[in-house]
């Protein structure tokens, strides 16, 4: 593989900011990074960063669709054009994740997930699978179907997991059905999150002691913050073994409770992610989700009965908002699109920040964190000024 060259880029690393550095890649890994002269005997592409940032490519670790597909659709086609669309918004890494259904649906859907697994060259990696229920809580189900939202069986639940494609699952951990499972995830290495649960503060607790770590889209279809029962809420927002997923669309949040979830966790504590559906990057109309249809106006997805429906969110829209509602830096901010989703799922010494040694996972922003070069494994997946297609 040839290597490539960033130059006059802000480059922000794990450890400092260069305001006017450089970085090296060979062979799909990170090389060198510094500050002044640039290596002068380099024969690969140079890229002129013309002061634009440098962060570390985008990782979503819960994203169902995009462009009129999604993750249940089970083929590779779905898969691929996700991951073209994701690269065009920064993202180099991603998690496949369903939605709550039948158990041949669910099957065929993972099973497509583990044979196109790393395989895309023109797009945002595909690094495994999100089971999203459908071990959840109907009471809490939200776009969720609730026809097919179930206890932990051990048979079933064992089949997914030998499929070794699963790297987080959603779960409600409030039933004591499912514990074995929150068990069985930990000793695999596999993260859990509480998920479209009614659990109290002591379920969380208990949950924590069996191995969850993390609480998905913090805020939705979860128990709700009350001063006398703490709730999903007030446990996640105060248990440093848990990191929050955050929906940062201005819609699922509001931009105040997305500043107090960053005061409560800091920039460790919080993983963005788009929970985009099939409707994303596309017009405003009806979409499938299952046997039922998405209504999306003015970019929001619904059920007919007002529900939210997942997002039309990107990544990149999503470090936006969060940075205009916290106030804060990317220096600081930086690592909730990458790192900490990285740390999470247990790929943090190959990926997820600016180090050597480390994939050249890489997206060049400008001040409106619009990326205008998205690199995957040292391949360039996506450049601004020659995308042919809607962005």
């Amino acid at each position: 593989m040839a290597g490539l060259l960033i130059k006059n880029a802000r480059i922000i690393t794990s450890t400092q900011t260069l305001e006017s550095g450089w970085l090296l890649c060979e062979d799909g890994k990170i090389v060198s990074i510094d500050s002044g002269d640039t290596p002068s005997e380099f024969n690969g592409e140079i890229i002129d960063a013309g002061g634009k940032t440098l962060l570390p490519g985008f990782i979503d670790l819960h994203v169902h669709g995009a462009k009129n597909h999604e993750a249940m659709d089970a083929t590779p086609e779905a898969l691929a054009t996700m991951g073209r669309f994701y690269a065009q918004h920064g993202v180099t890494g991603y998690l496949a994740t369903t939605w709550t259904d039948n158990r041949e649906r669910i099957t065929a859907a993972l099973r497509n997930i583990a044979n196109c697994v790393d395989t895309q060259a023109d797009g945002a990696t595909l690094l495994g699978a999100h089971l999203e229920g459908p071990y959840l809580n109907a009471e809490k189900g939200g776009a969720q179907n609730n026809t097919y939202i179930r206890r932990a069986d051990k048979d079933e639940a064992q089949t997914f997991l030998d499929l070794n494609i699963i790297k987080l699952l959603a779960i409600a951990p409030e039933f004591p059905e499912n514990h074995w499972l929150i068990e069985a995830c930990a000793k695999r290495g596999i993260t859990v999150s509480a998920a479209h649960t009614s659990a109290t503060y002591e379920d969380i607790r208990h949950a924590v002691d069996l191995g969850l770590s993390q609480s998905t889209h913090t805020f939705n279809a979860q128990t709700s913050l009350h001063h006398r029962e703490p709730g999903t809420v007030g446990a996640v927002l105060t248990m440093p073994q848990i990191r929050c997923e955050l929906i940062a669309d201005n819609v699922h949040v509001h931009p105040a409770v997305m500043n107090l979830l960053y005061r409560a966790k800091g920039a460790e504590g919080v993983i963005l992610i788009s929970d985009a559906v099939r409707s994303a990057g596309m017009p405003d109309g009806d979409y499938p989700i299952d046997d039922r249809t998405i209504t999306v106006k003015e970019g929001v997805a619904r059920l007919p009965d007002g529900t939210l429906a997942g997002s039309t969110l990107t990544m990149d829209r999503a470090l936006y908002n969060f940075q205009h509602a916290t106030g804060e830096t990317l220096d600081q901010l930086w690592r909730s699109t990458s790192l900490n989703a990285a740390q999470a799922i247990g790929i943090a010494d190959k990926t997820g920040s600016l180090e050597i040694g480390k994939t050249a996972d890489l997206v060049l922003i400008d001040e409106n964190i619009i990326p205008h070069v998205t690199i995957a494994n040292g391949r360039i997946i996506y450049r601004k000024d020659t995308e042919n297609v809607s962005s």
